[in-house]
């Protein structure tokens, strides 16, 4: 089966996300927004799966370890012809197969995950596999700004920079919210940026939505020669593409109505 063809355009993608809480009457709307843009680029670009296959023993692993923005992953999915449109249509119905949360039940999921700060240990446990089998396999986590509050992440970060798996990329959503408020309100992080440094991570910030800013990111720590982990720290906005979201945290749990549906709708076709 040979890939199909798709950009991945951002504006489907958010559309894809209305269509799904909408017809579930689902939340998590503003947190699988503000990673439309790093999703995009990492399979239109550099997620491998050879065949177009999900399970294909030599693929890349990308582990969504804030697991409630699971929907922009499923739009992801859609594109690649992994689920088929009726998945979308009855979201959140009985019997149906897609979850709110992560779920490696799903073949493309490769973590069942929501419990937030789990994630990125699975990643990189994924990766010193990698690295003990001798392949040339890469491993993305992608984890919340409001999720490194967890201990556990940290943990995961000292045994990747320990073990220098240079195969392993994380990726930070910092879009300064958390479920019940400002990441700065509930729990100061500092720079996220010099943290993973200090932990052993080779790391960049960039703008979150700017495809050009991921890909170079992506491609220049891959060429690096460091044996050091990866880190991308991405500034992001919750709720990017519809204004009335954007940084607007209400959004974390907020269900569509059929004027907000509607309104959503049209910011996003509007857009690029």
């Amino acid at each position: 089966m040979n890939p199909p063809q798709t950009s991945f355009e951002s504006k489907k993608l958010r559309q894809t996300v209305l269509n799904m809480a909408y017809s579930g009457s689902t939340v998590h709307i503003g947190c699988a927004f503000s990673i439309i843009e790093l999703l995009a680029v990492l399979y239109r670009s550099h997620l491998r799966y050879p065949s177009n296959n999900p399970r294909a023993i030599n693929r890349d692993y990308l582990v969504l370890s804030k697991g409630h923005g699971v929907m922009a992953q499923y739009a992801c999915m859609r594109e690649l012809g992994w689920l088929r449109d009726a998945a979308f249509s009855g979201y959140f119905a009985d019997g149906s197969d897609l979850k709110g949360l992560a779920d490696s039940r799903i073949s493309g999921l490769e973590a069942t995950t929501g419990s937030l700060g789990h994630g990125l240990s699975v990643a990189v446990g994924m990766a010193m596999g990698a690295k003990l089998r001798g392949t040339d396999q890469k491993t993305y986590a992608i984890v919340g700004d409001g999720e490194i509050n967890e201990g556990p992440i940290w943990e995961g970060a000292l045994f990747a920079a320990h073990h220098e798996l240079k195969n392993f990329m994380l990726i930070v959503d910092e879009n300064g919210f958390q479920a019940m408020g400002k990441t700065d309100d509930v729990l100061k992080l500092g720079s996220i940026h010099e943290k993973f440094k200090s932990f052993g991570f080779e790391t960049l910030t960039i703008d979150g939505h700017n495809e050009a800013a991921i890909h170079d990111a992506i491609s220049s720590l891959w060429a690096s020669a460091s044996t050091q982990p990866k880190a991308i720290i991405a500034k992001t906005v919750k709720g990017k593409g519809v204004p009335f979201m954007e940084h607007n945290n209400m959004w974390h749990y907020t269900r569509l109505n059929a004027e907000t549906y509607a309104k959503a709708m049209s910011a996003v076709a509007g857009g690029a």
